[in-house]
């Protein structure tokens, strides 16, 4: 009887331990669905919240169309009337009196063209969209945001603006100040005066990129301010950027801060800021046709003036498009004149596998090869206090490294102040 009792004793006490640990487990099922529900629901709370935020994102960057064109290219463009242009959102520009064209012009302007060894001949500006209509007069053309558009930058809230720093300092910088921003340079300068604008003829490419969230750009900037938190920077010209566009398009662009990329400013029409009076020419628009190596040239002339009436600054496209201006209440050191002027080609160098870029600037050749191999500058030119174009004085040039990016300069009869810029990023004296 007592070894019965001691083995029905142990059998019960057996029992009761598996019912313990049967619950323990059931328990431990219970608790791991709840987290996984848990964690669904926090996984869908945060996508709808992502939703919402991208929805009212592309709410604010996309206008009521009068008219909507599909480009060959992908990009949708939008007609807006002018006065629903993403301009008027900026709290200083809200009773802002549009200016329908400039009080003074300087002189000497030129327009795209097609350059051969032997002659010179003009080429109309193209930009792919045109080939399906035309925007309508009183309307301005915006290419629209996409929903994936902003899904691709590394934040919604900073989409279309560049990282902070990203610009050349040729004189006073130190060498840690320039390579940490990861931003590389081949740039001709001219400082120390009172500059009222600037004016290039740029040739167009297109330049290979290594990843998408690096880019190239050509471009000229009027700099004002002490290149730390008060920088303002106008800037315009030609650019690859996969992060920002989604394709390897070349594209015109424009971009303004008024305190070194912090927070003010962005890219084309992407926030609040340029006052774009033109219905020919989308910002951020597909450039056509593009240079090829050692065939036909393509470029295109830019020129940013300060109205000396109104204070504004204004961008011209080539010889007919009077784009738009920047009102001179967005600046605080460009309400007066930039200090600098700068002309070149700018890349994001990454070196994401421990190795330089090989992100190309310019045709992605050095400026030896000269005409048809490499990217130029020419007509070099700033507008002085009198309102007049001229050729720089004391024009210097700056690179960080010229073994993977150089810029060389000259001077012609017909191509005025001039050099040639660029390079293939890494290579075997680059690596």
């Amino acid at each position: 009887m007592y070894k019965s009792k001691g083995k029905e004793s142990a059998s019960g006490n057996w029992m009761k331990v598996m019912r313990q640990n049967g619950m323990l487990y059931y328990f431990a099922i219970v608790v791991m669905l709840l987290m996984v529900d848990l964690s669904e629901g926090s996984r869908r709370l945060d996508i709808e919240t992502q939703n919402l935020e991208v929805q009212k994102q592309l709410n604010k960057f996309n206008k009521p169309p009068v008219k909507t064109i599909k480009s060959p290219d992908g990009d949708i463009i939008d007609c807006v009337h002018m006065s629903h242009q993403p301009a008027f959102d900026h709290p200083l520009l809200k009773n802002h009196t549009i200016q329908m064209r400039p009080s003074y012009h300087p002189e000497g302007i030129f327009g795209m063209s097609k350059t051969s060894n032997l002659k010179k001949k003009t080429r109309p500006n193209t930009q792919l969209w045109h080939s399906k209509g035309r925007c309508p007069e009183g309307t301005i053309p915006i290419r629209r945001v996409k929903q994936e558009d902003l899904l691709r930058a590394s934040s919604i809230e900073r989409f279309g603006k560049k990282k902070h720093k990203s610009f050349p300092k040729p004189r006073s910088a130190s060498p840690d100040l320039i390579t940490q921003t990861g931003h590389q340079h081949a740039i001709a300068y001219v400082e120390g005066g009172r500059y009222f604008g600037a004016k290039a003829t740029i040739n167009v490419w297109k330049p290979q990129i290594q990843q998408p969230n690096e880019f190239s750009l050509s471009q000229i900037w009027l700099l004002g301010g002490s290149f730390n938190s008060d920088l303002n920077s106008i800037e315009a010209g030609w650019q690859v950027s996969p992060d920002l566009y989604g394709d390897n398009n070349t594209r015109l662009f424009t971009y303004w801060t008024s305190d070194a990329y912090q927070a003010t400013g962005c890219y084309n029409l992407l926030c609040s800021g340029f006052m774009q009076i033109n219905n020919d020419i989308a910002l951020g628009a597909s450039i056509s046709p593009i240079s090829g190596y050692k065939t036909n040239q393509y470029d295109i002339s830019l020129l940013v003036w300060k109205d000396p009436k109104e204070g504004n600054w204004w961008m011209q496209f080539g010889n007919d498009y009077v784009l738009g201006y920047w009102p001179a209440s967005l600046f605080s050191y460009l309400v007066d004149s930039a200090s600098m002027v700068e002309w070149g080609g700018e890349v994001v160098n990454l070196e994401s596998d421990g190795l330089h870029t090989t992100t190309q600037m310019g045709s992605g050749h050095f400026p030896d090869e000269g005409f048809s191999g490499a990217s130029y500058f020419k007509n070099i030119q700033v507008v002085d206090d009198s309102n007049n174009l001229r050729a720089p004085d004391d024009l210097g040039v700056f690179t960080e490294q010229s073994n993977c990016y150089d810029v060389q300069l000259g001077k012609d009869g017909g191509w005025g102040n001039f050099f040639y810029y660029g390079g293939p990023g890494r290579n075997p004296d680059c690596p």
